[in-house]
């Protein structure tokens, strides 16, 4: 997982606000096996390796159900350490009967997609070793063939599931944005990553130090879409590590450079892109 540490820079953290918080806590502990962190009446703190947060719940006053054809959340991508572990969870998540809306395989790794009791969409998938990457210049490969599912779930038998592997991350994040032109000026101009695939006019995937993706952005909740109300229900914000002060401040210039502004919020730094997605800017602790 070296595309998730430093030089690297890449997502860590995704805050959600929901409306039942007692419900969705329950899939994240139970159905995903996550581990809760730490809990109050309003929030709830979720990770997996027992120390590092990688899922936040909040339950804000007088929140509203999200709204569709708005841009936000596409999903959120946990990445487990081994294909062995995605079979598990696989495995745990039928006898569960928790219900599945799909499974790909990508080329680059293999996935499957789900969403959250209150609709936030959810991808949890491996890596295939980067040596078998396909690239053609700066371009990387990915398909939306399908999963060996058979060959997944065998890696599981004789297994016995006990929680999400603590080695789990988050591996990338995708999000509904208006405009791909402005979104890509945004995050590659601005914030620091590169383009490394896209499709057509739909979907644009960026990265750090040659990974897949790291960020995923497409207009499938239509071009122009709107940002969602801010009671909304749906993401709150998503968390961005840069490797050093350095290049956090460098990203922090940038983006003041295209005309986007950034809020320093309790020693923490926030931005919105141009989609009305509120993002974090962290950086790597030694």
């Amino acid at each position: 997982m070296a595309f998730h540490q430093p030089p690297a820079t890449y997502v860590r953290e995704v805050s959600l606000k929901v409306i039942n918080l007692q419900q969705t806590c329950d899939f994240y502990e139970k159905s995903l096996g996550l581990q809760l962190l730490q809990k109050t009446e309003r929030s709830a703190v979720f990770t997996a390796d027992g120390k590092t947060p990688i899922i936040t719940l909040e339950k804000p006053d007088n929140v509203t159900e999200n709204q569709p054809r708005t841009t936000g959340l596409y999903h959120f991508a946990l990445l487990l350490p081994t294909r062995a572990e995605l079979g598990l969870l696989l495995q745990h998540l039928i006898d569960e009967k928790y219900p599945l809306q799909g499974a790909s395989d990508h080329l680059v790794s293999e996935a499957i997609y789900l969403a959250d009791p209150e609709g936030n969409g959810i991808e949890i998938y491996i890596d295939r070793p980067p040596s078998k990457w396909e690239w053609n210049g700066d371009n990387v490969k990915m398909t939306v063939d399908p999963l060996d599912v058979e060959g997944l779930l065998s890696e599981a038998e004789g297994k016995v599931w006990s929680g999400i592997a603590p080695k789990t991350i988050m591996g990338h994040i995708h999000m509904h944005v208006a405009n791909l032109d402005d979104a890509e000026v945004f995050y590659c101009s601005g914030l620091g990553f590169d383009k490394v695939s896209q499709l057509g006019d739909q979907a644009l995937f960026l990265s750090s130090q040659d990974y897949h993706h790291h960020i995923g952005l497409n207009t499938w909740a239509g071009v122009g879409a709107p940002a969602p109300a801010k009671s909304s229900a749906g993401i709150h914000w998503f968390e961005i590590v840069y490797p050093s002060l350095v290049s956090r401040e460098h990203a922090i210039e940038n983006v003041n450079k295209l005309g986007f502004s950034t809020d320093k919020i309790e020693d923490e730094y926030y931005t919105v892109d141009p989609a009305g997605n509120t993002i974090k800017l962290s950086v790597q602790q030694k």
